[in-house]
């Protein structure tokens, strides 16, 4: 029996895929379950078009990430430090300081969470911080460290 399934089943295959398996296995755990519904033309007809909707939403969203990217790569945030004589900051600049300075800057509302520092920073000067936006869409920041 050929089925679509509206959700992720192990072992089978993932939500919106068309699948062949046993009538038995369909009639009795995948329908029931409503994991799957059966493959007549005019629900494969609109799992298509669901599918193509989802994928013009995230054709979209990438989009408006890559344009993201592009206002963020161009901002250089300044924070001032009290600082020592050896050019080390008294305090610290973190993920959750550049998100919300970004997020002041930018007219874009980012998540502390998108922003990865492999620590936080504490030496005087220039830093590059990775910005995160979705998975394949990045934005490198400048961040620059001043002596109040």
């Amino acid at each position: 029996m050929r089925v679509i399934l509206t959700r992720d089943v192990t072992a089978l295959g993932r939500a919106g895929e068309v699948k062949d398996v046993a009538d038995g296995y369909a009639q009795h755990f995948l329908l029931p379950q409503k994991l799957a519904i059966e493959a007549t033309a005019g629900a494969i007809r609109r799992a298509q078009d669901a599918e193509a909707r989802h994928d013009a939403k995230k054709a979209r969203e990438h989009g408006d990430a890559e344009a993201v990217a592009t206002r963020l790569s161009a901002i250089a945030l300044t924070f001032k430090l009290k600082a020592g004589d050896q050019g080390k900051a008294f305090g610290s600049v973190t993920a959750k300081d550049v998100a919300e300075a970004l997020t002041r800057q930018g007219k874009v509302e980012i998540d502390k969470t998108m922003v990865h520092l492999g620590e936080p920073l504490r030496s005087l000067g220039t830093h590059t911080v990775e910005v995160r936006l979705l998975a394949d869409v990045r934005a490198n920041v400048s961040v620059v460290i001043e002596a109040a």
